[in-house]
């Protein structure tokens, strides 16, 4: 099994437009801290499925004229426009219809549902429905959005990965069901440092290291990161507790080493 996580930027990514504070900065200095949209690729026994397709290359990240390229199935967590652009051009692309999982919502995105080309959208799963591909099972989690949104929980070879962007807070329902089905990889929305008043649609910092708290997953990546948290981290480098990394593009999560 592998989990790659292919972007952990918040909506405008880093570096943002236009923006130089320290965090963009640095990022244009320095490919390491680019932040793109926040997404992912799970692969487990041939089995490749995308969450999110917010990357603009996304379908050619995966052309299935390439060897090992294609995909399985996308996952949506919801319909805005940083976590569903790159399937705008890939809709016109040949080959076989690609199942586009996700949640139920009529209004979709622009004109995705009208003229889905190759992507199948019929696919609209309810909270805590489940999806199976041979030794992989995938419940979907409501999540707390501006638009109906679900977070994924990964079952695969006795290993948990919950994938949990956008939200701001988690249902109960869904905190019920994470820490009875406790995850080895937590992926976490957290969009922001630590604010005043209550944050709306993301987490801030505070909110993200009490689900941690609450959840007690054996390790917590941060996603969804604008660049006013990574410029809240370069003045506090010590903020993190131990098992909360603020994930990084890239960055890979094994089974086996």
């Amino acid at each position: 099994m592998k989990f790659t996580l292919l972007g952990s930027g918040a909506v405008g990514g880093v570096p943002l437009y236009g923006c130089t504070c320290p965090a963009c900065v640095r990022a244009r200095a320095v490919k390491d801290f680019v932040r793109r949209p926040a997404s992912a690729l799970f692969e487990a026994g041939g089995l490749r499925i995308a969450l999110d397709a917010g990357l603009t290359d996304f379908g050619q990240r995966f052309d299935p004229c390439t060897p090992g390229g294609g995909l399985d199935a996308v996952l949506l967590t919801h319909y805005h426009m940083d976590h569903v652009a790159g399937l705008f051009e890939m809709r016109w692309g040949k080959g076989r219809v690609l199942p586009v999982h996700g949640p139920l919502d009529v209004e979709g995105c622009a004109d995705l549902f009208k003229h889905p080309g190759l992507l199948d959208f019929s696919h609209s799963l309810e909270p805590f429905a489940q999806l199976e591909w041979g030794g992989t099972r995938i419940t979907a989690l409501p999540l707390i959005h501006s638009r109906p949104t679900l977070g994924y929980f990964i079952q695969h070879d006795g290993l948990n990965i919950a994938y949990l962007t956008d939200t701001v807070g988690l249902p109960q329902e869904t905190k019920g069901f994470l820490k009875a089905h406790r995850p080895d990889l937590m992926v976490l929305d957290c969009s922001h440092p630590p604010r005043d008043a209550p944050p709306r649609n993301h987490n801030d910092i505070r909110l993200a290291l009490g689900i941690h708290q609450s959840i007690q997953p054996g390790e917590t990546w941060l996603t969804h990161i604008g660049h006013d948290l990574d410029n809240w981290l370069m003045q506090n480098p010590d903020a993190l507790p131990a098992h909360i990394k603020m994930a990084r593009d890239g960055w890979v999560w094994r089974s086996v080493l």
